[in-house]
């Protein structure tokens, strides 16, 4: 009523009506006005929406800082009560953590604190590396031949041979060697057993969560779940918990071969959905913590088989990829076909028939580089292998589909 008496004229009675008193312009200008509150709200309502999300992002890291505490006390508390000993760090793995890396130029910051850039490593080559240079190109065919030699001979008996016997600490109590060898058992079986042994380490993580044979089998665990997954953000969660465990481990035990493999694939299935960039900052990553496990374990093949993948997917990086590599990364990865070939040879001289998948990547190298006839070699020596893993089912298709050509 007050506004519609103002609009008035002052002679005017009880019964008159309301006429505006605002001229053309001043209406335009009341109306800019008021379109530029309503989009003051707008943008209020936006930031007050981001604010929202932020406190609960804020609430969750809280929570989690929270439980692992209370997991910790809990620990620390069963531990006196069962007595179980502290375990003392040995004096040669008391350096700084190996998570944390220094790129030679253009570092830039990402959100989960790792560096972009081409990562300085304590050992940027492995043993291997360094006595494949000194070859000369010559003698290659030779060596590869010598191998076949062996592999023809070895690979008469198909029978996938034992894991090593468990190399357990004596300070370890017979609980825990115990424990560890079901979860190796466990982890050699079908799908329904990675899955138990998994359960099974989870069950006695806070029994055993500060022993360094544990955890990175608890690592490992949480990769057999991660591929036996189906589901995209439940594979991340895995391989993210996974890569925290052993992130913790390395700032520990940093001369464990097996710590720098596990934490080495868990972050490259971490980065498995992220974008182009997330992927090959990941690569650095990889290769960083295999080459160490390599200095550390020079006889491992399953490492050499891993440095091969790695070798072999940057040798054949697509367009996009090398793009956003020259683009962010002053130094790039490099590797070639002759790189991940020696890789994938060493794995057959340390272990004959180690995998068909290894078998199957000798020869699409061979046939990259135009070496036909020994593709077909180990292309036949594949075939001989049997196929206990997915990764095997899959190198099966890859190697029916290569024969189709």
């Amino acid at each position: 009523q007050a506004m519609s008496r103002a609009l008035l004229p002052a002679a005017a009675g009880d019964g008159a009506m309301a006429s505006p008193l605002l001229r053309q312009d001043q209406q335009l200008q009341l109306l800019e006005r008021l379109d530029f509150v309503g989009k003051n709200v707008v943008e209020l309502r936006k930031e007050v929406e981001e604010l929202r999300n932020s406190l609960r992002h804020l609430a969750a890291e809280i929570v989690g800082e929270v439980r692992t505490h209370l997991e910790e006390t809990q620990r620390m508390t069963r531990r006196r009560k069962v007595g179980i000993p502290y375990s003392r760090d040995r004096s040669d793995s008391t350096g700084s953590s190996s998570i944390y890396f220094t790129a030679s130029s253009g570092n830039i910051l990402t959100d989960d604190g790792e560096s972009e850039g081409g990562y300085t490593t304590a050992n940027a080559e492995s043993d291997y590396d360094r006595e494949s240079e000194r070859e000369s190109e010559e003698g290659e065919d030779d060596v590869s031949c010598d191998t076949v030699r062996t592999v023809r001979r070895d690979s008469l008996d198909l029978a996938p041979e034992e894991e090593n016997p468990l190399d357990l600490d004596s300070t370890l109590d017979e609980g825990l060697g115990q424990l560890l060898e079901q979860a190796d058992r466990l982890h050699s079986g079908n799908e329904r057993d990675r899955r138990e042994g998994f359960q099974l380490l989870l069950n006695n993580k806070l029994a055993y969560a500060g022993q360094q044979e544990f955890l990175w089998r608890l690592a490992r665990a949480h990769c057999d779940v991660w591929e036996l997954t189906e589901d995209a953000e439940q594979r991340r969660s895995y391989a993210a918990r996974g890569k925290e465990e052993m992130e913790l481990a390395l700032q520990k035990w940093d001369q464990s071969a097996e710590c720098h493999q596990w934490f080495a694939i868990l972050c490259g299935q971490v980065s498995e959905q992220e974008s182009i960039h997330k992927r090959i900052q990941a690569g650095y990553v990889f290769k960083e913590h295999i080459d160490k496990a390599i200095a550390l374990k020079p006889q491992d093949p399953q490492l050499h088989y891993l440095l091969g993948r790695w070798c072999y997917q940057v040798a054949h990086l697509g367009w996009p990829e090398k793009r956003t590599v020259s683009a962010l990364f002053e130094s790039p990865p490099t590797a070639t076909v002759e790189d991940a070939l020696q890789n994938f040879l060493r794995v057959e001289e340390l272990s004959p028939g180690f995998s068909k998948a290894g078998r199957v990547y000798i020869a699409k190298c061979y046939r990259d580089l135009g070496n036909d006839s020994a593709a077909e070699l180990w292309m036949d020596l594949a075939a001989e292998l049997p196929g206990n893993t997915k990764e095997d089912a899959e190198s099966e298709k890859v190697l029916e589909e290569m024969r189709s050509f």
